[in-house]
C-alpha cells in the first residue's frame, strides 16, 4: 500500500471538529450533564492551589490556552480526554464542580500572581464578601472568554480514539498505561468499567496485593483486574512473541467487551472465590516471591507471581479447595525452586513470552 493510501485511509477513521465555545456555554453544558469529567482519565486534580491560579489569570488576561479535547458518545455527551484539569479549575473556582461522590467541592480561592498579585484571596462570589469577589463585570467577561475544543466524533475508530488520547498524553505528567486504558474502556462499555471497578475494591483482592500509594495512584490494581480477566480468557496460541505487553491487554479487553461472551456474574464469583481463597491461604505474601533460604515470602508484589499462580489457581479452585492449605501452599512454595519457573524468570525473555511461558505452567502445576 501507497502513504497516501495509508494517509487516506487512516484519516477516515478519526471523525474531528472544532471550534472556539465561550466557557459559559461550556459551564452550562457541565450543569445539564452534557459535558462529563472523569476523574477516571488522569488523576484528579494534580494542579497545586498555584497552578490553578496561574490558569485563571492567563485567561483574565487573555493569554493562549491550549484546546480541549472530548469525545463524543453514542447519546452525544462530551467525555473530557484531555483538559480535565483545566475544565475542573474552573469549575471548582465557579463552584459547581462535583466530586465522585456527586457532592459538590468547596469553591476555590486564588493566590496572587506575577502579574495579578490582587488575585489573592479572590473568589468567584461571596455576597458576604464582595471586597473579595469578583466584581460582576469581571464575571461576565470570564464567561464570555472563549476555549478551543476538538471534538472527536462518535463515528471515529475506537484503536484512532485510543491512540490519539495516548499521544495528547505523552506530554507533561505521564499518565500510566492503566489510566490511558479507564479513558478507552469508558468510551466502549461504561458499564464495564464500573463492574471491572467493583472488582477491583473487593477486600479479598486488595488484601491479596499490597501496592504502594504510587502505583494505586496510578491505578495499578485496576491493570492487575484487567490482567486477571485477559489471563483468564486469552487464546494462548494466539501469542506469536512480538507483542507489547500492554497493547496485548488492551486488544484483549477490547475483544472481550466488543464479544460480549463474558458472563459478568460468574466471572465476578470466580474473581471473588479465588481472592478469597488466597486471602485465607496467604494474605499480602499471596504474590511475593518465596525465599527458600530465610523460609519466607519476601518482597513487594510481583507480576511474575501473578502470571505464575492465578490462572491455574483460579480454574482449578474446586480441586484445591478439597487439599489441605499447607499442601497448597508447599506447591506454591515449590513453582519458585522449579526449574521450569526459574528457566522462564532468568531468560529475561519478553514480558509477553514471560506471560505465555508462565500460563501455561500455571495451569499444568495446578491441574492435580
Amino acid at each position: 500500500m501507497s502513504l497516501q493510501k495509508e494517509i487516506e485511509d487512516k484519516a477516515k477513521e478519526i471523525q474531528t471538529d472544532s471550534y472556539p465555545m465561550s466557557i459559559g456555554e461550556l459551564i452550562n453544558m457541565y450543569r445539564d450533564d452534557e459535558l462529563e469529567v472523569h476523574p477516571e482519565f488522569q488523576r484528579f486534580f494534580r494542579w497545586s492551589d498555584g497552578q490553578k491560579s496561574k490558569f485563571i489569570e492567563s485567561i483574565l488576561l487573555g493569554i493562549p490556552i491550549p484546546p480541549i479535547f472530548v469525545a463524543q458518545g453514542e447519546d452525544g455527551v462530551w467525555d473530557v480526554i484531555d483538559g480535565l484539569q483545566r475544565l475542573s479549575t474552573i469549575l471548582e473556582f465557579i463552584g459547581i464542580l462535583k466530586s465522585k461522590s456527586v457532592t459538590l467541592m468547596p469553591p476555590s480561592k486564588l493566590q496572587a500572581t506575577e502579574f495579578l498579585p490582587s488575585l489573592e484571596g479572590k473568589v468567584w462570589d461571596n455576597p458576604h464578601d464582595e471586597e473579595n469577589s469578583f466584581t460582576r463585570e469581571q464575571r461576565i467577561n470570564f464567561k464570555r472568554a472563549k476555549l478551543d475544543i476538538n471534538i472527536i466524533k462518535r463515528s471515529s475508530d475506537k484503536d484512532a480514539k485510543y491512540e490519539l488520547f495516548q499521544r495528547i498524553n505523552s506530554g507533561g505528567t505521564k499518565l500510566s498505561e492503566q489510566e490511558l486504558r479507564n479513558c478507552l474502556l469508558i468510551m466502549l462499555d461504561k458499564e464495564f468499567y464500573t463492574w471491572a471497578k467493583a472488582l477491583c475494591e473487593f477486600e479479598s483482592f486488595r488484601s491479596c496485593i499490597p501496592l504502594s500509594e504510587r502505583l494505586l495512584s496510578e491505578q495499578y490494581d485496576m491493570e492487575i483486574v484487567m490482567r486477571f480477566l485477559v489471563y483468564r480468557h486469552v487464546d494462548i496460541n494466539s501469542i506469536k512473541g512480538n507483542e507489547d505487553i500492554n497493547d496485548f491487554i488492551t486488544k484483549q479487553i477490547i475483544k472481550i467487551i466488543e464479544e460480549k461472551k463474558l458472563d459478568r456474574e460468574e466471572e465476578m464469583t470466580i474473581f471473588k472465590e479465588t481472592f478469597i481463597y488466597l486471602d485465607e491461604l496467604l494474605a499480602e505474601d499471596s504474590f511475593k516471591k518465596f525465599d527458600s533460604n530465610k523460609e519466607q515470602f519476601k518482597g513487594p508484589f510481583l507480576i511474575s507471581s501473578f502470571e505464575a499462580l492465578v490462572v491455574g489457581i483460579s480454574e482449578n479452585l474446586n480441586k484445591l479447595k478439597q487439599k489441605q492449605d499447607n499442601d497448597v501452599v508447599n506447591i506454591i512454595k515449590e513453582i519458585y525452586e522449579s526449574s521450569e519457573f526459574l528457566d522462564i524468570i532468568q531468560k529475561n525473555i519478553r514480558p509477553i513470552n514471560r506471560l505465555k511461558e508462565l500460563t501455561i505452567n500455571s495451569r499444568r502445576v495446578f491441574d492435580i
